[in-house]
């Protein structure tokens, strides 16, 4: 069972990702800002993460650059969940390409997911 972690400082937003990730057969665990993300990132060793970008301790730009950091998470695949769609400059920058504007709708980010997930490429 591949292992996502959601980051994001809305505990709803966390739940329905997580119920919608549950439910399509995934394991998933959850950090409500950047720093405890990177936490358990180093923790879990999650396949995949699902990250926002306006969070407390830590916004989602610097946990991406922290990630990078560390030769064992830098390959990490990341979703960036945004509600400014000017941002997909800036991370494009960081060689990140995969992103959702907020509001998202779940198919979207499901599918996204999964096409990440199928990339052997990252996932051990």
């Amino acid at each position: 069972m591949k292992k996502i972690l959601v980051i994001d400082d809305d505990p709803q937003i966390v739940d329905l990702i997580k119920s919608r990730l549950k439910a399509n057969n995934y394991e998933v665990i959850t950090a409500l800002d950047g720093k405890e993300g990177l936490e358990k990132t180093k923790e879990e060793f999650p396949h995949l993460i699902i990250l926002d970008i306006a969070m407390p301790r830590m916004d989602g730009y610097t946990f991406v650059l922290e990630l990078r950091k560390d030769e064992k998470l830098k390959g990490l695949p990341v979703i960036i969940l945004t509600a400014k769609d000017k941002m997909k400059e800036l991370f494009g920058m960081e060689g990140l390409s995969h992103y959702l504007i907020k509001p998202f709708i779940a198919y979207e980010l499901l599918k996204k997911v999964k096409e990440l997930l199928e990339n052997e490429q990252f996932c051990s």
